[in-house]
C-alpha cells in the first residue's frame, strides 16, 4: 500500500519540475536581452536551474539543446569585441570575458553529466554521445580561445576537462566521427585547441589568433595522432607534441621537454601540417591569391604572411630557449609604438613621449620579462617595436614586444626581445602616385656577427611597405639634414605592426 503523504510530495515535486521547465522554455522563446552581458548572466542562471530539475532525460536533453545553441550564439557575439581591445584588457571587458567563460564551462560540465543520465532507450537519437561530446569540446575550445584573445592564462582545470572529454570520446570509439550537422570531427576540434596553444598564443595579436583559428578550421586534419612507441623511436622529433591526458596543460613540444619515462601520453605529429604551410607560403610568395589555396583573406597581407611563417616554425621546428633566464628585480622605463619611439629618439629625452614604469622580473642576453608598475601603457600590441631604458642605463635598447600576459587589469606582463642597443630615427621618402610620402622609420646598427648589415624598421601597411622598392632615400635630422641612399635587402621581421628589412648603402664596406 502506498504512502499518501509520500505520493503527494512526489506529485508536488513533479509539478514543480514541470513548471520550472515551462519557465525555461518560455524564456528561450523570448528574444535575447539587448545587452550581451545581461544575456550571459541569464543563460548561466538557466543552466544552473536546469541542472537542479528532475525532468525526464528526453525533456532535459531538448532544453539543454536549446540552451547550447543560444549560449554559443551569444558567445560568438563576444569574440569580435575582443579582436581590437587594448592591452591590458579594460575592467568592463574583463567582466564580460569572465561571464562568457563561466557560461561555457558550466555548459560543458552539464553536457558531460547528461551522458550519464537516462537509459539508452530514454535518450533521444537526436542526441547521440558523439554530438554531446562534440559540443563539450566545442564549448571548452571557445573558453580557451577567449583566454588567448585577452592574453590571459587558461582557467584552472579547463585543459584537464578538455583532455578528459576527448579521452571519453576515444573510449566510446567516436573521436573520429563527424556528428550530423557539423563540419568536422571531435579529433579536429581537440587537435585545433592544442595546436593553437602549441603556437604560443601570447605572442600573437587577437587578430592573428583569430586568423590561426580560421586556418585550423580548414587544415587541422593534417595533424595526426602518432603511437607513442613510434614517436620514441624517431630520430627527428621536432614536429611532435605530447599530451598528458590527466594533466591540466596543453600539448608540449617534444624537443623542449620530452614526456616523463613510462608515462602514457597522446602524441600529435605536425609533419604534414608544417609541410603544407611551407607549400602555401611558397605559393603566396609566387603571387598566388590566398583564395586559390583555401587560405583566409588575411593571408594576402603582411600580417598574414608573418603569422603563417611563425606557425610553420612553431609546429614544424619549435625553437629552444638559447639563453638561461636570470631572475631580477629592478626598474625600467618603457616606450612603445613606432611613432612614439621615433619622437623619443628624435627629441633625445622622454619628456615629449609617452612612457611607463616597469619592473624587470627576469632577463637573458636577448631579452627581458617585465611587470607593469605605473604609468599609462598606451596602445600596446604584440609584435610592435618598443624601447627600454634600465634604471642604471642611459641608452634606449630597441626591442620587439614578443608576448603579453594579463590575469587581471592590475597584473600585466610583457616579454621583450632585444633587437639593437640603440637606433637612429629617420624619414623614409617613398614615391607615390601624387608626389611622395614620408614614413617615420628607425635605422638599427650592425651587430656583427649576429647582424652583419643595418636594419630598417618601418610601419606595416598590410601589403609589405617596401614591396617593389630596391633603392631608398632616408632623411636624418641631426645637426644638419643628411640624405642617405640605401638598398633593400631581405625581409627580417614581419608582424601586424612593423616590418624589418636588411639594408646596405652603396659603397659600404
Amino acid at each position: 500500500m502506498s504512502d499518501p503523504v509520500f505520493d503527494s510530495a512526489r506529485a508536488d515535486l513533479a509539478a514543480l519540475n514541470q513548471a520550472g521547465l515551462r519557465t525555461l522554455l518560455e524564456w528561450l522563446a523570448a528574444p535575447p536581452a539587448p545587452r550581451i552581458a545581461d544575456e550571459l548572466v541569464a543563460l548561466r542562471g538557466h543552466l544552473a536551474a536546469l541542472a537542479e530539475l528532475s525532468a525526464p532525460a528526453a525533456q532535459r536533453a531538448s532544453a539543454l539543446d536549446l540552451l547550447y545553441m543560444r549560449s554559443l550564439a551569444t558567445v560568438d557575439q563576444v569574440l569580435p569585441v575582443l579582436l581590437d581591445v587594448s592591452l591590458p584588457i579594460p575592467r568592463k571587458t574583463r567582466q564580460l570575458v569572465r561571464n562568457a567563460q563561466d557560461l561555457l564551462q558550466t555548459l560543458a560540465t552539464l553536457l558531460a553529466s547528461s551522458l550519464g543520465t537516462g537509459t539508452a532507450a530514454e535518450r533521444s537519437p537526436r542526441h547521440p554521445p558523439e554530438r554531446i561530446l562534440w559540443r563539450c569540446l566545442h564549448a571548452l575550445s571557445r573558453h580557451l580561445r577567449i583566454s588567448h584573445l585577452v592574453t590571459a592564462p587558461a582557467g584552472v582545470g579547463i585543459w584537464q576537462q578538455l583532455h578528459q572529454t576527448y579521452a571519453d570520446a576515444q573510449r566510446r570509439g567516436v573521436a573520429d566521427r563527424i556528428p550530423a550537422g557539423e563540419s568536422c570531427s571531435l579529433q579536429h576540434i581537440y587537435f585545433s585547441a592544442n595546436l593553437i596553444a602549441c603556437a604560443q598564443p601570447a605572442s600573437f595579436t587577437p587578430r592573428e589568433i583569430d586568423f590561426t583559428a580560421a586556418y585550423l578550421e580548414r587544415f587541422a586534419e593534417h595533424a595526426e595522432s602518432l603511437p607513442q612507441d613510434e614517436a620514441l623511436g624517431r630520430s627527428d622529433q621536432h614536429s611532435l607534441f605530447w599530451i598528458d591526458p590527466h594533466g591540466d596543460e596543453p600539448a608540449i613540444a617534444w624537443v623542449r621537454k620530452p614526456p616523463p619515462p613510462d608515462t602514457p601520453v597522446l602524441v600529435i605529429s605536425c609533419d604534414k601540417l608544417a609541410g603544407l604551410l611551407q607549400r602555401q607560403l611558397a605559393a603566396l610568395d609566387a603571387g598566388l591569391a590566398p583564395q586559390r589555396i583555401g587560405l583566409p583573406a588575411l593571408a594576402k597581407q603582411a600580417a598574414g604572411h608573418g603569422t603563417l611563417r611563425r606557425l610553420a616554425g612553431h609546429w614544424g621546428n619549435p625553437a629552444k630557449r638559447r639563453f638561461q633566464r636570470r631572475r631580477q628585480n629592478y626598474r625600467a622605463t618603457l616606450c612603445s609604438g613606432l611613432d612614439n619611439l621615433w619622437q623619443l629618439l628624435q627629441d633625445g629625452h622622454a619628456a615629449e613621449a609617452e612612457t611607463s614604469s616597469w619592473m624587470i622580473t627576469n632577463e637573458s642576453p636577448d631579452g627581458y620579462a617585465l611587470m607593469h608598475v605605473a604609468g599609462k601603457t598606451g596602445q600596446l600590441a604584440v609584435g610592435d617595436v618598443a624601447a627600454i631604458r634600465t634604471e642604471s642605463g642611459s641608452d634606449w635598447q630597441i626591442c620587439v614586444l614578443r608576448w603579453a600576459l594579463s590575469e587581471n587589469p592590475e597584473h600585466f606582463e610583457l616579454g621583450l626581445q632585444i633587437l639593437a642597443p640603440r637606433a637612429e630615427p629617420a624619414l623614409l621618402v617613398l614615391p607615390a602616385d601624387e608626389g611622395s610620402r614620408q614614413l617615420r622609420v628607425l635605422i638599427l646598427p650592425k651587430i656583427p656577427p649576429l647582424r652583419p648589415t643595418r636594419s630598417l624598421i618601418v610601419p606595416a601597411d598590410g601589403l609589405g611597405t617596401l614591396a617593389g622598392h630596391e633603392h631608398l632615400h632616408l632623411l636624418l635630422e641631426t645637426h644638419n639634414i643628411e640624405v642617405r641612399e640605401a638598398r633593400v635587402g631581405e625581409l627580417e621581421e614581419q608582424t601586424a605592426r612593423i616590418e624589418s628589412y636588411a639594408i646596405d648603402s652603396p659603397g659600404e664596406a
